[in-house]
């Protein structure tokens, strides 16, 4: 479930776009990127309008099934070091795949590997699959990382939503583990209206998972400024970090963060 609607994703897939291209602009692009070590910003670049072109295809052609990347034209970025290109590129590819969800609407069918199949989803996974690794290019060049708060929040139940999704059909995934009764975890965004209730109850029982909205006392809570709480939950800033507090058990916060993944 999300809060936002189609038209909100596909704004947020250009500009999240734009906002990636300006922390691009002028950097050195062979630099590693600190949260994604096996790649530099290029690479990052790459992946990011890659995806962009992968995702574009499927809705357009209403892909029955996956479409393999070899299969993907343009997906391997442009030819060359020129960083003009690149940035031509990824705005073409953002752009491209944002046409492709208007014209389709939320309600099109259209594979995913996920638990909705339709470009409603696909809308949603990109715009997030662009803040997330925003966060990366802006952690490698030193810029100022916000989101609006209501895309910082529906990106913290994106995520939850993908790992409970890989707890329950990927028995060899490592979120396979995020279970055992009486223990909970909460996030607890310190810089939001109350209307926006950017608040989650984590509680792991003996099937896995569960989770909701809502202010509740837990075995740990992880607190501070929402886009903040956020990068921790996407392990792209330490949750020893002095912009958010930690209260309770620690080792249960790492123990998610240490199995919370997917793919």
């Amino acid at each position: 479930m999300t809060f936002l609607d189609h038209d909100r994703f596909c704004d947020e897939i250009i500009r999240q776009t734009e906002l990636l291209r300006g922390h691009l602009d002028g950097a050195d692009l062979s630099v590693t990127v600190p949260t994604c070590p096996d790649w530099t910003l290029r690479d990052l670049a790459v992946h990011v309008g890659g995806a962009h072109r992968w995702a574009e295809l499927l809705v357009r052609t209403r892909a029955a099934d996956d479409v393999p990347e070899e299969q993907v034209p343009g997906i391997a970025g442009p030819v060359g070091d020129d960083p003009a290109a690149l940035d031509a590129w990824l705005a073409d590819g953002a752009e491209r795949l944002v046409k492709a969800l208007r014209d389709a609407g939320p309600e099109a069918e259209v594979w995913s590997w996920a638990w909705e199949r339709n470009s409603g989803f696909w809308a949603r996974r990109m715009a997030h699959e662009t803040v997330v690794h925003r966060a990366d290019a802006a952690g490698a060049v030193g810029a100022e990382y916000v989101l609006a708060p209501e895309v910082a929040a529906d990106a913290i139940d994106e995520w939850l939503e993908i790992v409970r999704f890989a707890q329950r059909t990927e028995p060899d995934d490592s979120a396979a583990e995020l279970r055992g009764g009486g223990r909970s975890l909460h996030l607890h965004a310190t810089d939001t209206a109350a209307e926006l209730n950017a608040e989650w109850l984590i509680e792991f029982g003996d099937e896995g998972f569960s989770w909701r909205r809502g202010h509740e006392k837990a075995t740990v809570a992880l607190r501070g400024p929402l886009t903040d709480v956020l990068q921790v939950f996407y392990r792209r800033l330490p949750m020893d970090s002095e912009r958010v507090e930690v209260l309770g058990e620690r080792e249960l916060l790492d123990f998610w963060l240490q199995r919370a993944t997917f793919g």
